[in-house]
């Protein structure tokens, strides 16, 4: 069984088992549970379930693992002929998910 979640701004395909990167959640501790209610589509040896927008129903729990830093982005700006540059980086931080249980 697969599930389509939505995570405010991010969707994924996730399965029992599979470990994702969500958005940083200031307020989820290491080993809380964490119930995603956006599902999108539900798939499975029964057929497909499509949400108009989303599944009634249909929830996917998942396990805080840890929290994480991304890759660093560096963002290089400039003008030529200008003697104008600015580098600037940012490393986004991420809350790592274990999917535990899909419902619907």
């Amino acid at each position: 069984m697969y599930a389509i979640i939505s995570d405010r701004t991010n969707q994924a395909t996730v399965r029992v088992g599979d470990e994702i990167l969500c958005d940083l959640m200031d307020d989820a501790e290491r080993g809380s549970t964490i119930t995603f209610d956006h599902v999108l589509l539900i798939g499975g040896d029964g057929g497909v379930k499509i949400g108009k927008p989303t599944v009634a129903g249909a929830t996917v729990t998942g396990e805080v693992m840890r929290m994480e830093r991304g890759v660093k982005v560096t963002v290089f700006r400039f003008k030529r002929r200008k003697n104008i540059r600015v580098k600037r980086g940012h490393r986004q931080s991420y809350t790592r998910v274990r999917i535990t249980d899909i419902t619907g």
